[in-house]
């Protein structure tokens, strides 16, 4: 069944966006078993139940990981989804062996044609512009296409005049585009710069992991900011850094608890939480325009 279809119920124009409902339902890391084992606790655990749980651990309450149609479908009010900018073509500027190839075929296991989608939505009745970053798509990269939608979803909220809510999921910048990824860095900054001129609210949701140049970007450039529980969220890594200033780093260095503690992160939210969470954050914005 193909992602837009599922979310919005129109016709899809181009091949890439087809998935079967198979691939489509089986969002947890588990290819054709009935159960996953969790990461953290090493319990064994059906995947219905990790499904019904928010997609977390029922035991130890580790977040796995999600993809974007299914936090999508999570968080926004029933039929609310309408997505914007799709169809996008991703280049290969630098003539990567094989990256077209890759980029095709995540497309057609994802539904999706780069690691991130957007659109209009509703959460608890209250409308916003949604945008969500997919880590099975390239562990998240940016490269021109996501950088060139991120900047597209918030022109669009810009001009529905609502707020944005972002989630983000990355390894950073796309390294098979070079130059051209770290440039939506820039091109992400300053399409949130004229956002804030406006006064308008912009929520960034930091899930598992966020890291280079997203975190350097449009991921800590929010109004609000919020983390999942033990999300990385960073720019280098813990062990680059150690290597760097040659000192032994904390335990939970980089992890979102140890963030809020120091004020880079202003709550960390369960994901069975985040619905409603998002959805008072929206209603006291609203009552306070």
């Amino acid at each position: 069944m193909r992602i837009v279809d599922k979310l919005n119920e129109r016709r899809v124009l181009r091949k890439r966006y087809r998935t079967s409902r198979k691939r489509f339902e089986s969002s947890v890391e588990i290819p054709d078993g009935l159960y996953d084992k969790c990461n953290s606790c090493g319990e064994l655990l059906l995947v219905d139940d990790i499904v019904e749980n928010s997609f977390t651990c029922p035991s130890c309450d580790n977040h796995f990981r999600m993809r974007a149609v299914d936090r999508i479908k999570l968080i926004v009010d029933k039929g609310s989804f309408r997505e914007k900018g799709f169809g996008y073509i991703t280049l290969n500027p630098l003539e990567v062996e094989n990256y077209e190839e890759r980029i095709n075929q995540l497309s057609e296991q994802t539904g999706l044609d780069d690691a991130f989608i957007y659109g209009h939505a509703s959460i608890d009745g209250n409308p916003c512009v949604l945008g969500v970053m997919d880590s099975y798509f390239l562990m998240g990269s940016m490269g021109s296409v996501v950088g060139e939608k991120v900047t597209k979803a918030f022109e669009y909220a810009m001009y529905k005049r609502l707020p944005i809510i972002i989630f983000t999921a990355s390894g950073g910048a796309r390294m098979q585009e070079g130059i051209l990824s770290l440039m939506q860095m820039v091109k992400t900054s300053q399409v949130i710069a004229k956002f804030s001129e406006r006064g308008q609210l912009y929520i960034s949701v930091l899930t598992h992991p966020t890291t280079g140049g997203v975190t350097a970007s449009f991921a800590m450039l929010g109004d609000i900011h919020i983390a999942e529980p033990n999300a990385l969220i960073g720019f280098a890594g813990p062990r680059v850094v150690e290597q760097t200033i040659k000192q032994k780093l904390p335990e939970e260095f980089q992890r979102a608890e140890f963030l809020e503690n120091h004020g880079f992160v202003d709550k960390v939210v369960h994901r069975r939480d985040l619905r409603d969470t998002l959805a008072k954050i929206l209603r006291l914005h609203k009552r306070s325009g």
